[in-house]
């Protein structure tokens, strides 16, 4: 059984107005969430074999947080193709890993990233999960899929959503 975790990056900062997008470091909320996060997965045991990180720096950011608080070291594939990326580039990337990583981190934007995990979401999901996902997916919100079969196999209702989490519900 393959476990996908989708996780929007953490609250990032608009301090700054001249900064571009891809610039913006996490604001004081971001560097408090993502590594409750981290410490979450880790209590849980959702480790994952690899991370796929969007080379933006609050996407980076998050990741570098998050990571601390997991028990083993993993490191991030930053991926340009992330960055605002559409729920198909996303899964299309997803589709493209080989079958050795059994448990896949996804760091990424809205809306893409949250399209995608409505796109994904199957019969069998739990219902409370996907109600939460749909009504909204704040940053630092963690969508956990699970799906049998190789990861070239993913697609539109290709994986039953087990869990949704917000910062707020730590």
């Amino acid at each position: 059984m393959n476990t996908l975790l989708l996780l929007r990056h953490a609250k990032s900062s608009w301090d700054d107005p001249l900064l571009e997008d891809f610039d913006r470091p996490l604001a004081r909320r971001g560097r408090e969430a993502a590594p409750a996060m981290g410490r979450l997965m880790a209590e849980r045991g959702w480790l994952p074999d690899l991370a796929l990180v969007s080379p933006a720096a609050r996407a980076r950011e998050t990741w570098a947080l998050l990571a601390a608080a997991l028990p083993a070291p993993v490191e991030p594939r930053l991926e340009p193709s992330l960055y605002m990326a559409a729920p198909e580039e996303i899964l299309a990337l997803l589709r493209a890993l080989d079958t050795t990583p059994e448990t896949v981190l996804v760091i990424g934007h809205n809306p893409g990233l949250e399209e995608c995990a409505a796109l994904l979401a199957a019969p069998g999901s739990d219902p409370r999960a996907l109600a939460r996902m749909r009504r909204k997916f704040p940053t630092a919100a963690l969508a956990r899929f699970a799906f049998e079969g190789p990861w070239s196999a993913l697609g539109s209702r290709g994986a039953r959503l087990l869990d949704f989490l917000k910062p707020k519900d730590l």
